[in-house]
């Protein structure tokens, strides 16, 4: 561990939407804040190719090109971003108390306010082949990448309310939607079964697993093997989206913050204050609800204005 402790007003921790959003807000307000980008500066949007539904880009924008300037807008009023992880930290559970932050495994920073955005990850299959075609037909997000499947063959993998309700999403404008389920049932609530049943356009696959995402540069087809007799069958798809669930990333916060059986941090009412003094959550590190870009960058909007009045109470003493 260095000898040197850096002291500052304002640690954001995570680069998505959320995370420069806070950093703009807080900047202008003089919290002079720095922001450690985490392990995938820009977050899940240096995924996407096209982002179409953000306010503000008729034409729409590709996902890192939109960090980009949303990263360039946060330093234009000082905010310092840094490469770096946040590795451990030590929350103070003091009013006006300091938090103290281990950057990659050897520098301390303490701060006076801690605005958490780290995110959460799509969990995916595990392929090789998924894996590479990530961006190229293969998508975690239905709502984000569906329309540019507008009238084609699709594929969801999942069981749960997530993937019930993206599925029939999809069914609105897809031609053909088949949704593969891992067992013989389907975890979502009865109301979503119901309303997958009743899409005509929409098939589901139970005891049926992906062996294989078909295409070089894009998705042509699926291999999918039934896991009881282990026969295997391609279908012809152009898109094939992944709702098998996120985890946040909170494992650092663990036994410090509250938060939900899945791991999701718990803020109060309409606020983001955590159950820390001076530690707050915005983003899809709390969301798991809407999980978009635009509502992403609401809630760092609210992070920096509750941060900016709980540095007032401190100032005010």
């Amino acid at each position: 561990m260095s000898d040197s402790i850096e002291k500052i007003k304002c640690l954001i921790i995570g680069s998505g939407p959320a995370g420069y959003t806070a950093a703009i807000y807080a900047a202008r307000a003089d919290m002079n804040p720095v922001i450690y980008t985490g392990m995938e500066p820009g977050g899940q949007l240096t995924t996407t190719t096209e982002v179409d539904n953000f306010p503000g880009y008729p034409e729409g924008i590709d996902g890192p090109t939109m960090m980009v300037q949303l990263q360039q807008q946060a330093e234009r009023f000082g905010t310092e971003v840094r490469i770096g992880m946040v590795t451990a930290i030590e929350l103070s559970k003091e009013h006006g108390g300091w938090h103290k932050a281990t950057i990659d495994n050897n520098k301390e920073v303490h701060a006076k306010t801690v605005i958490i955005s780290t995110g959460a990850t799509a969990k995916y299959l595990g392929l090789p082949s998924e894996q590479r075609l990530r961006g190229g037909g293969v998508s975690a997000c239905a709502v984000c990448d569906g329309f540019f499947y507008r009238g084609q063959d699709v594929a969801i993998v999942g069981a749960g309310d997530t993937a019930a309700e993206e599925a029939t999403y999809l069914a609105n404008i897809c031609k053909n939607v088949t949704m593969l389920v891992r067992k013989d049932f389907m975890r979502a609530s009865k109301a979503m079964q119901h309303r997958v049943e009743n899409t005509p356009n929409l098939t589901v696959l139970y005891n049926t697993e992906v062996d294989e995402v078909l295409g070089e540069q894009v998705v042509e087809g699926l291999r999918t093997v039934n896991n009881q007799t282990g026969e295997k069958t391609e279908i012809p798809v152009t898109g094939l989206f992944i709702a098998i669930g996120h985890k946040p990333n909170t494992d650092i916060f663990k036994g410090q913050l509250d938060m939900d059986e899945t791991g999701y941090l718990i803020t109060q009412g309409k606020s983001t204050k955590t159950n820390l003094p001076g530690v707050f959550a915005s983003g899809d590190v709390q969301d798991k609800e809407y999980r978009q870009a635009i509502t992403a960058a609401g809630s760092g909007c609210m992070a920096a204005l509750d941060a900016e009045r709980y540095l007032a109470t401190l100032d005010s003493h």
